[in-house]
């Protein structure tokens, strides 16, 4: 029993797993940031050039 509970501490496919969701979350989260800001500057710049037509 000793051996297989060193076995399920030393596993680190669970924590890997943990790891990789949590990073992508964030990559998620950045480029969702980024298109939101990307897309009010572009709607601003439209709506200057269509006021200045």
């Amino acid at each position: 029993m000793v051996t297989t509970f060193k076995s399920m501490i030393r596993d680190e496919e669970g924590a890997t797993m943990v790891e990789y969701g949590l990073l992508v979350a964030l990559i998620a989260m950045v480029a969702l940031v980024g298109v939101t800001t990307l897309g009010a500057n572009l709607k601003s710049l439209y709506t200057t050039v269509a006021g200045s037509v």
